[in-house]
């Protein structure tokens, strides 16, 4: 099955060489909808439509069933699922390209072929791809970034704090990895979330990944309603913080074990990472203390 045959391409599209590719898709992990916020938060309702995937061929309707609007006697609307790239442009003006909409559920290999098509025909210089999951971390510390990609060069100043570990896969994932297999820079910035937060909005890893990516692919975000969203969003939290005596509990416990790993790290060098099989160990450790009652 040809993969240039699952998009369509605007002939009328400027020049776009050199030119960034964000995806940030739904369906896939998004904790504390920190890559749904990211993506509302630059994209604009009349963004032009570089390139459009056939979704037919993608999605399956019936475990994702569009919604529909019935008004008395008739259906009136249809929310129709939509895969397309669009153009955007930073503070500075400089253009880049936001693919976003429904993560496949099938083709996987055939649509990150046509991701690939489109880089090449496209001109982009660099492709990267958003994430949040949930993770022992606690919302009173800056939110921790993940970034991974094809290159060390690509970020080359940050350091790798874990090891060895197996995940599920997704569309955008492999998507970075056959691309990054072919030759072409990629990137991956990931969020934890706290995860007594992974299930509301959580502003503050959708700032922590823009402002990464920004720094990362050279691009000036305007943040400004998020930041507003993100101060809302922390008065919010406290306040419901300070009427439990278990999220109390619960959040100093995070924050001491968050913040005993992070000078365990900043005691590392970069060839000491920890092994699956050392972090089996210390888990093991962690679930016999915690059965004491430690």
């Amino acid at each position: 099955m040809d993969p240039e045959e699952l998009f369509d391409l605007d002939a009328d599209r400027p020049e776009l060489s050199g030119a960034v590719l964000l995806h940030a898709l739904d369906g896939f992990v998004d904790a504390g909808s920190a890559v749904q916020l990211a993506r509302s938060a630059l994209l604009p309702d009349d963004a032009p439509v570089v390139a459009r995937f056939d979704l037919d061929q993608l999605y399956d309707y019936r475990a994702r069933r569009p919604v529909m609007r019935f008004d008395v006697d008739r259906w009136t609307d249809y929310d129709t699922p939509q895969l397309t790239v669009r153009l955007l442009h930073d503070q500075d003006e400089t253009p880049y390209l936001l693919l976003a909409g429904p993560e496949p559920d099938r083709q996987w290999e055939r649509y990150s072929a046509a991701v690939a098509l489109l880089v090449e025909r496209l001109g982009v210089r660099l492709v990267v791809g958003l994430d949040a999951f949930p993770m022992s971390v606690p919302h009173t510390r800056p939110t921790p970034i993940i970034v991974h990609g094809s290159r060390r060069e690509l970020f080359a100043d940050y350091r790798a704090w874990l090891g060895q570990i197996m995940v599920p896969a997704s569309a955008g994932h492999l998507v970075e990895y056959r691309l990054g297999a072919a030759g072409v820079d990629t990137l991956g910035i990931a969020a934890p979330v706290p995860p007594y937060l992974a299930q509301a909005e959580y502003p503050a890893a959708a700032l922590a990944l823009l402002r990464e990516v920004g720094a990362r692919a050279g691009l000036r975000f305007d943040t400004s309603s998020l930041e507003d969203a993100e101060g809302v969003n922390r008065t919010a939290i406290e306040r419901q913080v300070a009427a439990s005596t278990e999220l109390q509990t619960l959040i100093a416990a995070i924050e001491q074990q968050y913040d005993a790993a992070a000078e365990a790290r900043a005691a590392l060098t970069d060839g000491d990472l920890p092994s699956a099989d050392e972090l089996g160990a210390e888990l093991e450790r962690f679930l016999a203390d915690e059965s004491r009652g430690d």
